[in-house]
């Protein structure tokens, strides 16, 4: 759904660096009612790209890490999408939601290059 949007909607100009996509899959997050959306934000060792807090704990709670490369091909931005993936591991990003009680974290590897896109889910 997120590559449909990419190709619907912008140049391949626009896509220049992880900042564009950060604050495209951020602005889509924001319309999700039931999270709190934060950005940046410090958790365990390290900072996530974007957290979507549940607003009832009963809820799932997700985490969603972003890289941007250009020009690669489908099983280097996979293995990018891996590594973004490790990286919410590694570095605990979970921390602060499991902390405040959520029980349930979702996590997602998100890469980017051009107007492709490769998601790795744990």
């Amino acid at each position: 759904m997120i590559q449909n949007l990419l190709t619907q909607s912008v140049r391949s100009f626009d896509t220049g660096g992880e900042n564009f996509y950060h604050g495209f899959v951020l602005g889509l997050c924001a319309l999700l009612g039931d999270f709190y959306v934060t950005s940046n934000r410090e958790s365990g060792d390290g900072r996530y790209d974007i957290q979507l807090k549940p607003r009832k704990k009963t809820l799932p709670g997700i985490l969603i890490e972003l890289k941007a490369e250009k020009n690669c091909t489908a099983e280097a931005l996979k293995k990018l999408s891996e590594t973004a993936l490790r990286q919410i591991n590694d570095k605990k990003y979970d921390t602060a939601m499991v902390s405040e009680g959520v029980q349930t974290v979702y996590k997602y590897g998100v890469a980017f290059s051009g107007k492709n896109v490769a998601v790795s889910v744990g």
